[in-house]
């Protein structure tokens, strides 16, 4: 429907329609009579700003957040300074929402300033009783608070709270409901991210998003193609495929479909360049999906495949379904089938129990596995996890130090990885000017590499054959060069 809606054919003087997405571009045009009697008044348009904690389920929530007041006619900034502020928020650690509260802080004295600012919360940190508890008794000047489920209610929440004097709250404790179809600004005009799935049913017992994102519901194949279509013919070169668990997709369906035969149906699309996706569970990354990846001339040669632990006994009680020898024999199968590939990982440090014994065992894995990149992270307790009730909480000086032995493993293991494709000419999308560097641009390899090389903004967007002259850990500096003899890594490097 975004695109097509003639907003002027929209009768404010009737009721609001029942069906979504019909009802919230009703509600889109009502903001907008209020944002013209706001212009009337300061002869300027408001503006808004979008704030974004978390993942890229959270980033593409933003997106969305964003077109809507783009619709509505609000002036996008990056300064919290504004007239309506959203905090998109993330619950994954305390410190998290510790983050949130903070930042709050001085919203407040923006609101003091500026009486008729309006800030909103959103998010999974919303889904939790106790900080709708918080926020209602010490913080009330937020104008709106909604959740994960409802967020495509936001222009009709957006309405109440421009028509009310007190705090609205509206959450929701689940939903089965999927409305997309709504405005969506878009960070990059090339690229995109594309929701194919929403929730988790894992429950691994560190996380908190099965609680607050809801349990998996699966969009409809033929959704998501159209979805994609309409990118591509909009520019978009390359998708990023969205779920908490993506090798689960399409169970749910009433006719299921598996995430291998929906890469298969998105890869015919044309005009698309990459394909992308996050994040795959090791438990149910299936054999029939790395065939998938490596016959495809457009599925970028990175997988991301959370490790978490190399102990199997510390699996277990993350409740992780996988043990240490399923894990290293997984990667065996996806190394002898995509040589090319590169594979990333979460590791996490000082889960309770983990003892010295149980480190080194992630930390030959590492060594085994030989990870492109993992994103380590020390463990906290998560106040809602059954982790967080576990005995034998390592002490934080025990899990700092393993912390910082992980990280040089690491950080080595990822050298030696980036500095074998020295040499090589692999194709690499333009994304950025590169703002340190004067004359160069940032490209990214199919493998998720960095790589700077000489060009201007003419290039961004889109794909060029880079040779890899220079390494630079964890980075490349090269030149882009005709297209004859660029290799596999790259799109189209058959």
């Amino acid at each position: 429907m975004y695109g097509e809606t003639d907003y002027e054919q929209i009768n404010l003087e009737e009721a609001p329609p029942s069906d979504e997405p019909a009802r919230q571009y009703y509600f889109i045009e009502k903001c907008r009579r209020y944002v013209d009697c706001f212009y009337e008044k300061h002869n300027r348009f408001p503006r808004a700003c979008v704030t974004t904690f978390g993942c890229q389920m959270n980033a593409r929530d933003s997106e969305k957040l964003s077109g809507i007041l783009r619709q509505i006619g609000y002036e996008l900034t990056e300064d919290e300074n504004s007239d309506f502020v959203i905090f998109n928020t993330c619950t994954v650690r305390d410190n998290a929402n510790q983050r949130v509260y903070g930042r709050l802080g001085e919203l407040n004295g923006y609101k003091r300033r500026n009486p008729e600012m309006k800030i909103a919360l959103c998010g999974c940190m919303m889904q939790e009783p106790e900080v709708i508890e918080k926020l209602k008794k010490s913080y009330g000047f937020v104008d709106l608070i909604f959740g994960t489920h409802n967020l495509y209610q936001f222009a009709e929440l957006l309405c109440r709270t421009l028509e009310s004097d007190g705090m609205v709250v509206d959450i929701w404790k689940d939903t089965d409901r999927i409305v997309e179809e709504l405005p969506v600004e878009r960070k990059y005009p090339f690229k995109s991210g594309v929701n194919i799935m929403f929730g988790c049913d894992n429950f691994c017992s560190y996380c908190i998003v099965p609680y607050v994102r809801g349990r998996e519901r699966s969009r409809r194949p033929e959704d998501i193609l159209r979805e994609i279509e309409r990118l591509v013919a909009d520019g978009v070169v390359e998708v990023m495929l969205l779920g908490q668990n993506v090798n689960s997709y399409g169970r749910n369906l009433e006719t299921p479909v598996t995430f291998a035969e929906l890469l298969r149906r998105v890869e015919r699309i044309e005009g698309l360049k990459r394909i992308r996706f996050m994040t795959s569970h090791p438990k149910d990354l299936s054999d029939e999906l790395i065939q998938v990846m490596k016959e495809s001339d457009k599925i970028c040669r990175h997988l991301h495949l959370p490790l978490q632990s190399g102990s199997t006994r510390i699996l277990q009680q993350m409740n992780r379904r996988y043990t240490r020898e399923q894990y290293l024999e997984l990667v065996r199968r996806i190394r002898q089938e995509i040589p090319d590939i590169a594979i990333t990982t979460d590791i996490i440090v000082g889960f309770p129990g983990e003892t010295p014994e149980d480190l080194e065992q992630t930390i030959d894995m590492v060594r085994q596995v030989k990870y492109d990149n993992a994103f380590t992270f020390l463990y906290s307790k998560r106040t809602g996890t059954p982790a967080a009730a576990m005995e034998n909480q390592v002490p934080e000086a025990q899990r700092k130090e393993g912390f910082d032995r992980l990280l040089k493993v690491v950080q080595e293991t990822a050298r030696e990885q980036a500095a074998a494709h020295q040499g090589k000419v692999l194709e690499a999308l333009i994304e950025e000017v590169n703002e340190s560097t004067p004359g160069y641009v940032t490209g990214r390899l199919s493998n998720n590499t960095i790589v700077h090389i000489p060009g201007d903004e003419t290039m961004v967007g889109k794909l060029f054959p880079v040779l890899l002259e220079e390494c630079r850990g964890f980075y490349y500096l090269g030149k882009a060069v005709p297209a004859d003899g660029c290799e596999r890594g790259g799109v189209n490097g058959r």
